[in-house]
């Protein structure tokens, strides 16, 4: 493909930067590619055409006067619906906000802005994001591109539809239980979940300071086809921000030239069922590392199990406190999967609020001690390939211990992830998940980038329809 849609981001502001093309072009290339396929995924909920096309016209002059410029200069990028973007409604996909417009941007758009990026587009996800599955009460169902009749994921799920099928290079997202992964595990991007605090994240929106379990897991990331676009964007992302007192101006670790690591591998985690082919594929990709020189051994972390129920336990504390509010403006489904976590929960009482915050250091301890031995760790991202549509509504208990696992012990130990795309399952994309301690972000991303490399590059593909 040579379509200017088809090219990755950092492609496309090299070939902006040298003058091989404009701006406007690559906007209007995409704009057009939104016409073409959104239609069959209903992955960008609002379209900011007109908005675009000057900010790429500024970008263009700006370029012609030899002004300094960012690294994403005159390149596209959309904008999940529950990131601020000034102009724009943050509706957090809800209709109780579908005129809820920001006063400032979220420092994640700002700073994408500020490298010169243009925002073309919103893009959908569940009612507050509180569903691993993007079927919004305002907009609607948003589809997979590879099957009509799978999810995208969620809560992301927007954007791994649009950046997958080509309508955006680059995408802004949120985790607080994989919510930047499993999108791109379903629709096949790379993503990368960041360490807790690295990624600045605010709002001018009520309510305005987060819950206990947003501030201790939730985390502002990017999303694109290539490993490379992932690293770009989230660099220019990364930084502390007065805004977020809980942001970190720190160094993140990357990997050396020529460094090689221990890698563990955990094909199948503990405490449900892993399909075959995406067992497969884990292992597939560490034999790519192992070719790389790395040392691969089969190991898992400390306290696996009890990880997964304690991110569930700390989300169930806010819940709890959040449901009066959350069942005034949400949808039908979106409260009927809020009844079902709390319906699975232990109840809360301060001595379970106290204790939960001990075990979480102890694990973050232990699992710091096994990165010492084991400084990179592969496992699936889901555990089963992409589910059909509104299969969480009725397998909720199932759906956590045999889909989600993998995902979300990373969330509570705030640990970083990247995610690549590795080999399919029952003909649906694979994510593999390469996890680090703390603030080896970089070095989570230089890992995904040589199982990438072990694969041709990632195109965008035409949706497939029923």
């Amino acid at each position: 493909m040579n379509e200017l849609w088809a090219r990755s981001a950092l492609e496309l502001a090299a070939m902006i930067r040298t003058g091989d093309t404009t701006s406007r072009s690559v906007v209007e290339a995409h704009l057009a590619r939104i016409d073409s396929v959104n239609g069959d995924l209903n992955a960008i909920v609002r379209r900011l055409d007109d908005d675009a096309l000057a900010a790429a016209d500024a970008a263009d002059a700006a370029l012609a006067r030899s002004e300094a410029t960012g690294p994403l200069h005159g390149v596209p990028f959309t904008v999940k619906e529950n990131i601020d973007l000034v102009g724009s409604p943050t509706t957090e996909g809800t209709v109780a906000s579908a005129e809820a417009m920001p006063t400032s941007n979220a420092p994640v758009t700002a700073r994408m802005l500020a490298a010169g990026a243009i925002p073309i587009g919103r893009t959908n996800l569940p009612d507050f994001g509180l569903r691993v599955h993007t079927d919004s009460s305002l907009h609607g169902l948003t589809r997979n591109p590879h099957h009509p009749g799978r999810t995208a994921g969620g809560s992301s799920g927007g954007e791994a539809s649009a950046i997958a099928s080509g309508m955006s290079p680059l995408g802004l997202g949120n985790d607080i239980g994989g919510s930047l992964r499993n999108p791109a595990h379903c629709c096949g991007i790379a993503s990368i979940k960041p360490s807790i605090g690295v990624v600045a994240s605010a709002s001018s929106l009520a309510p305005g300071d987060p819950m206990l379990s947003s501030q201790q897991m939730a985390v502002q990331g990017t999303m694109a086809r290539r490993v490379a676009d992932v690293r770009a964007s989230f660099e220019v992302v990364a930084g502390a921000d007065p805004r977020d007192p809980t942001s970190l101006p720190v160094t993140l670790t990357s990997l050396g030239d020529g460094e090689r690591l221990r890698v563990a591998v955990l094909a199948d985690p503990p405490g449900g069922a892993t399909h075959p082919e995406i067992a497969a594929a884990v292992r597939s990709a560490a034999d790519v590392l192992s070719d790389a020189g790395h040392d691969v051994v089969e190991a898992t972390p400390p306290m696996y199990e009890e990880t997964i129920e304690m991110w569930a336990a700390l989300l169930i504390q806010d819940l709890i406190v959040m449901r009066p509010m959350l069942e005034m403006v949400m949808g039908a489904d979106a409260t009927a999967i809020v009844a079902n976590l709390l319906a699975g929960g232990a109840p809360v009482t301060v001595e379970s609020m106290v204790m939960l915050q001990a075990h979480r250091s102890q694990a973050m301890r232990q699992w710091s001690e096994f990165f010492t031995e084991h400084p990179v760790m592969l496992s699936p991202t889901w555990a089963m390939p992409a589910f059909e549509h509104g299969a969480d509504l009725v397998n909720g208990d199932t759906l956590i211990r045999d889909t989600l696992r993998p995902v979300t012990p990373i969330n509570f130990l705030g640990l970083p992830a990247a995610v690549v795309p590795h080999a399919k399952a029952d003909g649906l994309p694979v994510g593999v998940q390469v996890i680090g301690d703390r603030f080896t972000d970089l070095r989570c991303l230089d890992v995904a980038a040589q199982i990438e490399a072990a694969s041709p590059p990632l195109m965008p593909i035409d949706p497939v329809t029923a």
